[in-house]
């Protein structure tokens, strides 16, 4: 059987927060009910088309899927497992933020086989807390975690940020010394980005456009104060026994998340709910991000909420491999390159690799290349110039 990862997007949250720019968004309890109907339609149509797939790994996410109630989020894994061949021991990941858990919902998970939770921390600090909008403290945040424990969690990621106005390094490094306190098995440090639509842009996105043109602005950290951060998370959490096996994460070794190893791998994955997107056997396909036609849609027949289907050309396919494989520590392998396109990457990148080498963006590694330190700091402009005109 092929190997198949799911992902269910849940689009709902308590409040938005002032930087995000996922599509999510309150609702009230009405909505949420009628869409996970629409969602379990959805499982149910498509089940059958994936029928000689084994599911390797379930990711809920979101959005905010403990904000669902624990009967809905029942429902939903029983959907799922009378649709999908799901593998006994496959990785069954949920995202929930603090403030929307408890021990029902959480006995529920574990019951439903939920092996992996994913928890929105972002900051110890409550000054922090309270300028991203979050809904917690960071008391609460240890109320949660404790109660997971408690009931029988050994794979659980917290997900923490830097780089947030007026942020010092020395309090993001007491962030990071407060969580690997609590021995995670995995952590998720994003630096963050102002995007465009937010409340963060509409307050911080010309100090942002200063930044990024080396040019003096107080509102939030310099360069200097962001590149301080980076190495600490770096040396702190390499010393408390984390491995960072991409740009952004770090876990214990063993418990790397297999979901999202898949997509940087660009493994098939079946992605279910609004706006989720899909990638199997080079066909690209999504679903639409408007809330209203999801929630009409016929969903009796696979891919009645869907916009589209696009067949990836080899080129796009190689693009892929490259900028999706970089984001790895591994970096990317000339066999698999070779094994997946029946061409050297040499004779396809030669002149990309041959410069980059040159310039100290990349390293060459016992199965290929892979970034180095300075080639992450302006990863978005290495990964750029794998793009075919």
């Amino acid at each position: 059987m092929k190997e198949l990862e799911l992902y269910v997007h849940i689009p709902f949250c308590v409040k938005k927060c002032s930087y995000c720019d996922f599509l999510s968004a309150p609702a009230a309890e009405s909505v949420r009910q009628i869409y996970t109907d629409q969602l379990q339609k959805e499982i149910r149509a498509a089940g059958p088309l994936y029928n000689d797939d084994l599911v390797i790994s379930v990711f809920v996410g979101g959005g905010t899927p403990s904000v669902l109630t624990p009967s809905q989020m029942q429902r939903l894994f029983g959907q799922l497992r009378s649709s999908f061949h799901i593998r006994n021991d496959a990785e069954i990941t949920v995202e929930c933020n603090p403030g929307t858990m408890d021990a029902q919902k959480l006995k529920v998970y574990r019951e439903a086989g939920v092996n992996r939770l994913s928890i929105g921390l972002q900051s110890a600090v409550h000054k922090e807390l309270q300028l991203l909008g979050r809904i917690h403290t960071f008391e609460q945040f240890l109320q949660n975690y404790s109660m997971a424990r408690d009931l029988g969690f050994q794979n659980i990621n917290v997900d923490i940020m830097s780089g947030l106005p007026g942020q010092k390094p020395s309090d993001y490094e007491q962030t990071l010394k407060k969580v690997t306190a609590l021995q995670p098995e995995h952590i998720s440090a994003y630096s963050l980005i102002i995007e465009e639509g937010t409340p963060f842009y509409e307050r911080y996105g010309q100090a942002e456009l200063l930044r990024q043109k080396g040019k003096k602005q107080c509102l939030l950290p310099s360069e200097e104060a962001e590149r301080s951060m980076y190495e600490i998370t770096k040396e702190l959490l390499a010393s408390a026994g984390y491995d960072r096996y991409e740009i952004s994460n770090y876990a214990v070794k063993g418990f790397e998340c297999r979901h999202n190893t898949g997509y940087w791998l660009r493994k098939n994955y079946l992605g279910v709910g609004l706006g989720a997107a899909s990638l199997t056997d080079n066909m690209r396909f999504a679903n639409t991000n408007d809330l209203s036609r999801y929630l009409q849609a016929d969903l009796t027949e696979a891919g009645g909420a869907s916009e589209g289907k696009k067949e990836l050309s080899i080129s796009e396919q190689m693009e892929e491999f490259m900028f999706l494989g970089l984001r790895m520590m591994r970096g990317v392998s000339m066999e698999e390159f070779q094994k997946q396109f029946s061409r050297p990457m040499q004779d396809v990148y030669n002149e990309v690799l041959s410069r980059q080498l040159q310039e100290g963006l990349i390293k060459k590694t016992k199965e290929g290349y892979a970034l180095t330190d300075y080639g992450i700091d302006i990863s978005n402009y290495v990964m750029s110039q794998y793009l075919f005109d």
